[in-house]
């Protein structure tokens, strides 16, 4: 929901009803995940998604008819369905329902915490024996999967916000920009942090936090509040070794990331890795490091240099999700 929690503030704001299409539950494989929505506002805009576009023509009309007659239903879409869809769809339920200030009077609640990063869930009853019941919903700050719960009497969906994965570059210049824009493509809490005051402009940035301190400072600071996890991916843009090297050896000391990467070139990174070896370093420590980041596939410009990165964090993360899930 963080995807379109602008849109969904805009129409409860503007006291109008939109209708609401969250995705509950699905039978195989699936192109998003669970929780994913769609919002139809009140002038027939479209803003998120449920599905890979087997069924969005047919849950586009469900929100609409939703906002229209306010009605609340839990509705399952296959190929089975009379729908004009491939073989090849799978099943999933999604549930609809009208969306509007009357409808959810906690969402700016709701969105304000999100905003904060500040863990928050909903509770919706998407079935009940008493159909009076379905629809409502209770917001708790407790910490929850997202995930459908089946009760004697009724579904209750539960849709938890917590905190996303952070990415923090460190640098101030065209490839952290592009970066940032790719980082938040993926879902990632940007930061970017640079010593130079100049360069490290909010407005250079939009939609990341801007930081102006020295990189191993910060990167110090944040180990010991506890704000580096296992889903954490730094990357230094800097190439610059008096900035570069005491972030990097902060960095290899720490006990987990998600995902360590450096520009620069080859030559550059054997530079590098001699002076962190003088620093004494091992090589097992060393491969830690991703470097020149980025998979090769021939990019140039910083946008093709970060889509090149975002595609070697992400196969990073689904190789420690596996290691993890065989572990």
């Amino acid at each position: 929901m963080r995807d379109i929690v602008d849109d969904l503030l805009r129409v409860w704001h503007s006291g109008r009803t939109g209708g609401l299409a969250t995705l509950v539950r699905t039978f195989g494989p699936s192109p998003l995940p669970v929780g994913a929505r769609m919002l139809v506002d009140p002038d027939g805009g479209v803003f998120g998604s449920v599905s890979d576009g087997c069924y969005e023509a047919a849950v586009y009309e469900g929100a609409v008819e939703a906002a229209r007659t306010g009605r609340r239903e839990l509705r399952r879409f296959d190929a089975k369905s009379g729908l004009d869809v491939g073989s090849d769809c799978g099943t999933i339920d999604v549930f609809v329902e009208p969306f509007s200030r009357v409808h959810f009077p906690e969402f700016p609640d709701v969105a304000a915490d999100m905003a904060i990063y500040k863990p928050v869930t909903v509770f919706t009853v998407v079935w009940h024996s008493d159909p009076e019941v379905i629809g409502q919903h209770l917001v708790t700050d407790r910490r929850h999967n997202t995930e459908m719960v089946s009760l004697p009497e009724s579904d209750v969906f539960v849709s938890s916000f917590t905190s996303p994965p952070r990415l923090i570059i460190f640098g101030a210049n065209p490839f952290a920009a592009a970066l940032a824009t790719q980082g938040r493509l993926l879902g990632y809490r940007v930061t970017i942090c640079d010593a130079r005051e100049t360069f490290a402009s909010t407005a250079s940035f939009p939609g990341a936090e801007v930081v102006v301190d020295w990189p191993h400072r910060y990167l110090n600071a944040q180990a010991a509040a506890g704000a580096i996890t296992a889903d954490t991916a730094l990357i230094a843009v800097s190439q610059d070794p008096k900035f570069e090297i005491p972030l990097l050896t902060v960095a290899l000391r720490l006990p987990e990331f998600g995902y360590l990467g450096a520009l620069g070139s080859r030559g550059a990174h054997a530079n590098r890795l001699e002076a962190l070896r003088a620093g004494g370093f091992g090589e097992a420590t060393l491969a830690r490091l991703h470097a020149p980041a980025g998979l090769d596939i021939g990019a140039r410009t910083p946008m093709e240099t970060a889509v090149a990165i975002a595609a070697e964090l992400l196969a990073v993360r689904a190789s420690a999700r596996t290691t993890l899930a065989v572990s």
